[in-house]
């Protein structure tokens, strides 16, 4: 848990003195009014979208993401807007706390520390209607989050029949109205995370989640349809997978598209604040669970009517998971809590600049597997400094995504091809220090470390990578600091 309530937040930004105590649990009444009109939340969560899988975001596919892309030119798109950690579970409960996963007792998939405030509780107390659709497991311990609805995995077709995502919604929807009281709805999809539709595995996995009907593959990609990430090889497998992961990627696109037609009907959309992002990046080899730019980027979308500026796009300031639960309780005229390490964006939603966004902090602790990796990067415009506290050469990284066909193709390549066995090499050893001009280099395949034009940048980077470990109370600090003190 944080140690104190007024440290600085990383960018420079001192949180507000108003706070809420730490509810201990979900209160059944409510004990705090909105200071306006209430404002209905819908947050509608990708599940390993990478950030150029969209036709927003430059993805050539025709058709790829439609309504992902309208939602953008109805509101605001951060063009860099990062998560926290790019891990599911870790991921998520950084959002509804505001914190590190450091500051909340759960560094990778395990619930957060009693203690710790949670924007659902906050909800709850001024009266809002909370409700989550599928990956509700990846919120804990569930009692935190104060739920009103709970539809699981297995009453949307496994997370991916977007006609189920509909009706649910519509019934939530409905059921708020009849009640009188606003609503936060978390609806998560299940697309575009592994085992990807028409995949020899899906069969395999939706028996193992207990059965029922195979999810439909709405629409099949062939591998010379689609286009490979840069930090990926082009070898026939890889385009396979990578063919398979868009055929979910467009599966996803038509859930977000129920989940609006269902808000549209109920009459509510004019009062309701619409976010769209991903937990993370798609799960292949130097994306998911790692600190890349392909980690932490996400499609961040915001749509609020009669307070965003349609088809705005924010190419300036950054923001971050932590910063999604302070934004959110203001925009709802609600008290901030205290001792989070996020800040309101608020001003920018508004159409308004914001000092202290230049820069962006994310982190990486541990797989799914429970396997330690701890990894720390922060990145402006233009660099990205990565910090691998786990790597001495002989430490093995492993994460889900090294399961799949692409990997396994990847160490085939490896035995003939050198320029992949050196890719390979390093995604399963790593470097210590890794620098990288993400603005000319996003796929991370030139590590900048060693040049010496770039010494300036590396010591101001380090510097204020250990600036933020300090202000966050990261337990990394100690092994950096050793680290900076040898180099």
């Amino acid at each position: 848990m944080s140690k104190s309530v007024n440290r600085r937040h990383f960018l420079g930004t001192v949180g507000g003195s108003a706070a809420l105590a730490a509810l201990p649990g979900c209160p059944k009444t409510p004990t705090v009014a909105p200071a306006k009109a209430p404002l209905n939340i819908v947050m509608i969560v990708a599940d390993d979208l990478n950030y150029d899988s969209t036709g927003l975001t430059g993805c050539a596919i025709e058709g790829i993401t439609p309504n992902i892309d309208r939602l953008a030119t109805e509101g605001i798109h951060f063009v860099n807007g990062h998560v926290t950690i790019a891990a599911c579970q870790p991921s998520r409960q950084c959002w509804m706390t505001g914190r590190y996963p450091h500051n909340i007792g759960a560094l990778g998939f395990e619930p957060i520390d009693a203690a710790i405030p949670t924007l659902q509780e906050s909800l709850r107390a001024a009266g809002y209607r909370n409700g989550i659709l599928s990956k509700v497991q990846h919120l804990e311990p569930e009692e935190k989050y104060c739920w009103d609805t709970v539809v699981q995995r297995g009453q949307l077709g496994h997370g991916r029949n977007p006609m189920l995502y509909y009706r649910h919604s519509r019934r939530f929807f409905e059921e708020a109205r009849q009640a009188g009281q606003p609503f936060f709805l978390m609806a998560n999809s299940n697309d575009p995370h592994r085992p990807f539709t028409g995949s020899p595995n899906e069969p395999a996995y939706v028996k193992r989640m207990g059965g029922g009907p195979l999810p439909e593959a709405t629409r099949v990609f062939e591998p010379d349809q689609v286009e490979i990430p840069g930090f990926l090889p082009d070898i026939p497998d890889v385009r396979k997978e990578v063919a398979e992961y868009y055929g979910s990627t467009f599966r996803c696109d038509q859930m977000v598209g129920e989940v609006l037609r269902a808000l549209a009907e109920s009459g509510l959309e004019d009062s309701t604040m619409v976010i769209f992002l991903s937990d993370n990046g798609m799960s292949f080899p130097f994306a998911k669970t790692n600190v890349y730019f392909s980690s932490t980027r996400t499609v961040w979308i915001v749509r609020w009517p009669g307070m965003i500026k349609p088809g705005h796009e924010d190419r300036e300031h950054f923001i971050s998971g932590t910063d999604l639960m302070p934004t959110i309780l203001e925009a709802a005229g609600l008290a901030p809590v205290e001792g989070v390490d996020g800040r309101s964006f608020l001003p920018l939603l508004l159409g308004k600049k914001q000092k202290g966004r230049e820069q962006v902090f994310t982190v990486c602790y541990k797989t799914a597997g429970g396997h330690l990796f701890p990894m720390r990067c922060i990145q402006d415009q233009d660099f990205g400094y990565i910090y691998n506290g786990w790597s001495d050469q002989k430490t093995v990284f492993y994460n889900e995504g090294l399961n799949g066909m692409s990997f396994k193709a990847m160490q085939r390549a490896a035995k003939e091809n050198l320029q992949i066995a050196q890719r390979v090499k390093l995604l399963r050893f790593r470097v210590v220090d890794e620098l990288f001009h993400f603005g000319r280099d996003p796929d991370a395949l030139e590590n900048l470390v060693d040049d010496p034009r770039y010494g300036n940048t590396l010591a101001r980077m380090r510097n204020t990578m250990a600036d933020v470990m300090e202000q966050t109370g990261d337990p990394l600090l100690g092994s950096f600091r050793k680290h900076l003190e040898g180099v």
